[in-house]
Formats: C-alpha cells, structure tokens, sequence
C-alpha cells in the first residue's frame, strides 16, 4: 500500500510502521483470525481496516480522535501476522502507533489516573497483592459498579497464594547442562507464584542451573503494549542492567513479557542503550522453546490415569513469537496424556495485557468463546503459557461451571516429575 508519511517525524520507528503499511496488500487472510472482525464484524475493527485509518493519521488526512475508537479496539495479539501471506509486521505498527497516540490523544482526567493505577499496580507484585485483597474485600459489589471497575475483580482467584520469593540461585540437579537468567515476572509472582518454583524445578531436574537478578523489576512489556513507551523504557532500562551476560539464554515464562522484551531493539531505537537492548532481546526465550531446544533429560513418569490436555495457545508466544510446537511437544512428553486441540485457536482469549480491564465487555465474549471451545474439545486439564491467559481462562471457565484445572505447560510437567495428578 502506498502512503506519503513524513518519516522523519516520526523517529527510529517511522521507517518499521511504514513498511508494514507497504506490505499490506488488502488480501483479507488477516479477518477470519482476527477477533475484533469475528466478534464486531466491522471492516474498521479489521487489522486491515486499522492499517488504513492508522496510515490516514500518520499522513494527516485523518483525525487522531476518529481512528482511536478502532485502533483502541484492537487487542494486539498478532494473530494477523500469523495469517498473513504477504508478512505485513503488524506489531511493528500497531504498538509504536499506540505510543504515538498517546503523547497526543486527551484523556479524562479520570481514566487516565485509573490507566496510570492500573499500570503501576500490574507492574509490582507487592502492591498488586494489595490490590488483589483490598479488591476480594469489594467483589460482593462487583454487580453495581461500572463494568471498568467491577472486571478486575471477576478476575481475582477465589484464594490469594502466599508469596513465595524465588531465590537469587537455584542450582541444576546433577551435571549442568546450561546456566540461565529467568526473568521472574509481575502478576504471576502475586497471583501464581508456583509458576515461578516450577520452572526452577524443571528446569534444575533437566540440569539447568538458573540465576534470578535480585535487581529486576517490571520488564516493561505491559506499558510497552498500552502504549505508554516512556514508562516502558524506564522499566526496561533497570532489566537491561540487571540481565547478566555470562549466561546461555534469559528465559520467560510469560509470553507477553517475552515477546516485549524481544521488541526491546524497537523500543530502544536510536537511543543510547540500543545496542545492549539488541543483544538482550536476542538472547531471550520462552521456557518452553528453551527445554524444546535442550531436550528433556528424561520424560516425567506417566500419570496414573489417562488425561486429556488442551493447550491453549498465548497470542504473544503463537503469533508475536511463532512459539506453537515446542509446548505441545513438551506436554506429549507426559506419558498417559492425550493432547486435544480446541476450536479457533488463533482467537485470542480475550486478557491482552490491560485489555481486558479497559474493555471488559469485549474480553468477557472472547473470554467465554475461548472456555466454550476449550471445554468441547473434551479438556481435563487447560494449558497456556501466560499468567493473564491463565487468568483469563479460569475467570471463564468458573463462570461456565467448569472445574477444569488451568495451568502453566511447566506446572504440568513439574507435577508429572512428582507423580502429583493434574486433575
């Protein structure tokens, strides 16, 4: 598609958004996977309708405040990419765009201090296990409160886990194969922290030795994806010097975490820190794709009875990561476990980062569409590989009735190595 965007004031990031406005050949591949289009059925709510109004903006010709509604819609899973034949880099555009909005759009004071809230409580897990039990303390009102206030509760768990810190060290079990540097994550240290100890432990038990930097924080991911670029540099300057070099991969366990830190070169353009942000991106790796890789000293024990597993694919690790067959192939290496593969997987699930507390109503659908699909695959146990489509799925599948337990593909296989049941 051609386009006459000044590219110079745009920045660093003016030429990646341009060229994925250029690839776009308006073919429609992108619809049919993308879940604003399935569930709003409105061209402008199509990543291709989205790449129009957004080169509109950039040339002039459009309004800002006429093309947010659409772009604001837009839940950044990159299913379009995966879908698309002509290899239009949607999230090159759609993230810097929302940067690029934001230091322009107006706000209400209001929603922008409940945008700033959310955002810093996410981001730390101390004031978000605050939150969380101040929040259970207000879900008997979650009926009578405004949508954006009350979705936030309906996903709180029904029982707040206890902290559990991961050390600054945890050794490999027998001979070491790989040391590595874990990225701990936000959310999930609050709201599942067992995803954290079992990946230590998998990981040790397949000879991994594993460094935690003490100093880490938020990687900056969330408000990467919120549009919130400044705050997104600020948080990834503290990982860039935390992250150790002497250590053969930085490995996530949150697929959205991973899949920001791997555009770490893209949010660092042109800035002085680019070159280091370069070389960390490149060394970062999704667990599952990691003990893929390595390949599994030895497979669990088989579980005492057979067990249905549905793995729910993450958008940031199937789409922005193209991560798809190494937690499958890790979840096969269970014995006794059959893997099923629900309905509509490139669907997103509906969590996206903040999406789905800023707009509840279209979370809740996909949310409910993605339990649905899950359940009539003939599911036991649910598997993913992201602390908000975790969240995301259970909240739903509670709602539908279904005492399906969801969890982490390194939960599964942790407590396959410990003979402990999924279900």
């Amino acid at each position: 598609m051609r386009h006459a965007i000044d590219l110079d004031a745009l920045g660093p990031q003016g030429e990646p958004m341009a060229a994925a406005i250029e690839s776009c050949v308006h073919c429609g591949f992108c619809l049919p996977t993308c879940p604003t289009y399935v569930t709003m059925g409105e061209e402008m709510d199509s990543p291709r309708g989205r790449i129009v109004l957004m080169k509109e903006v950039l040339e002039g010709g459009l309004e800002l405040e006429a093309a947010l509604p659409h772009v604001d819609a837009c839940l950044g899973c990159q299913a379009c990419e995966t879908a698309c034949p002509s290899g239009v880099a949607y999230g090159e555009l759609i993230t810097p765009f929302r940067a690029y909005a934001e230091e322009r759009r107006e706000r209400a004071p209001l929603e922008r201090a409940r945008r700033a809230l959310l955002l810093r409580t996410l981001s730390h897990p101390r004031r978000l296990r605050a939150a969380a039990r101040l929040g259970r303390l207000a879900r008997p009102l979650r009926r009578v409160l405004p949508a954006a206030l009350a979705a936030p509760l309906e996903l709180l768990p029904e029982r707040l886990p206890s902290a559990r810190p991961l050390p600054a060290l945890h050794p490999a079990q027998g001979e070491r194969r790989a040391r590595v540097a874990l990225l701990a994550g936000c959310a999930q240290q609050a709201l599942d922290p067992d995803i954290g100890w079992a990946t230590l432990r998998v990981l040790a038990r397949n000879g991994v030795e594993t460094a935690i930097p003490p100093a880490q924080g938020c990687c900056g991911s969330l408000a990467l994806h919120a549009g919130v670029a400044g705050q997104a540099r600020s948080l990834a300057r503290r990982t860039l010097a935390a992250f150790p070099d002497d250590v053969d991969a930085i490995v996530v366990n949150a697929a959205g975490c991973g899949s920001g830190m791997r555009e770490y070169g893209l949010l660092f353009a042109a800035e002085p820190e680019a070159e280091a942000a370069a070389r960390l991106a490149a060394r970062v790796v999704d667990v599952s794709a990691f003990l893929a890789e390595l390949g599994l000293r030895e497979a669990p024990p088989p579980l005492a009875r057979p067990t249905a597993i549905a793995y729910q694919d993450a958008c940031h690790l199937a789409h922005a990561q193209r991560v798809r067959a190494q937690p499958r192939e890790l979840l096969r290496a269970i014995g006794n476990v059959t893997l099923v593969e629900p309905a509509e997987w490139e669907l997103c699930c509906g969590s996206a980062g903040i999406y789905n507390a800023e707009r509840p109503q279209t979370a809740a659908q996909l949310g409910e569409r993605k339990a649905r699909n899950l359940l009539a695959a003939g599911a036991d146990v649910v598997a993913s590989a992201n602390i908000g489509c975790l969240t995301q799925v259970r909240t739903h599948l509670r709602a539908l009735g279904a005492d399906v337990p969801v969890l982490h593909v390194v939960q599964a296989l942790d407590r396959a190595y410990a003979q402990i049941p999924l279900h």
